[in-house]
């Protein structure tokens, strides 16, 4: 049924292989703002996430209304990631390793909101001794869009058995992405 005995791999970026809360925090702090602490940015979600807890969030909507603001604090995060921002610990010596096992195919599938992500996750990844033009996959897709459609498109691109195929991410709508591809 499937021509590939390969087996695929498709990591998320941010929270999953990348601290991004780090670099979020850092990016906030340049520009006069609080995210609060790891635990509570961990259960918040979707457009509360980045707004902080209760604390944080009348003061951080103030700073981010209006279009210069956005663009200052998109602009600041942006080069938190491609100066500052780190992969977990472990994380660039597995993905070297899975990269470089025949039969194992590497992907990585994220929303990463940085100006240009694919090139600002080129650099964070180059600081790594990675070389994300060596992935077998890479889709940076916009907030609003379902991963699993580019879950499945890579599984399908490699011609991979969906039991052969595994996919690593920090939120249950990974998860779920999935499950449905």
């Amino acid at each position: 049924m499937y021509n590939s005995r390969e087996q695929l791999i498709i990591f998320d970026a941010d929270g999953t292989v990348i601290d991004a809360f780090d670099a979020i925090d850092r990016t906030f702090a340049a520009n006069g703002m609080e995210i609060g602490n790891l635990e509570s940015f961990q259960k918040r979600r979707k457009f509360f996430k980045y707004l902080g807890g209760i604390k944080e969030f009348p003061v951080n909507l103030k700073k981010q209304i209006g279009r210069h603001s956005r663009k200052k604090l998109l602009s600041t995060l942006t080069e938190v990631y491609r100066e500052e921002a780190t992969l977990y610990p472990g994380i660039a010596d597995l993905m070297r390793e899975l990269m470089a096992t025949p039969g194992i195919r590497v992907g990585l599938v994220t929303r990463n909101i940085t100006n240009e992500p694919e090139t600002t996750l080129g650099q964070l990844f180059g600081r790594h001794d990675i070389d994300i033009a060596q992935l077998d996959y890479l889709a940076c897709i916009p907030l609003r869009e379902a991963k699993t459609g580019y879950f499945q498109a890579a599984r399908m691109r490699f011609d991979i058995n969906p039991a052969r195929s595994f996919a690593c991410g920090d939120e249950h709508k990974d998860f779920a992405a999935a499950i449905g591809a």
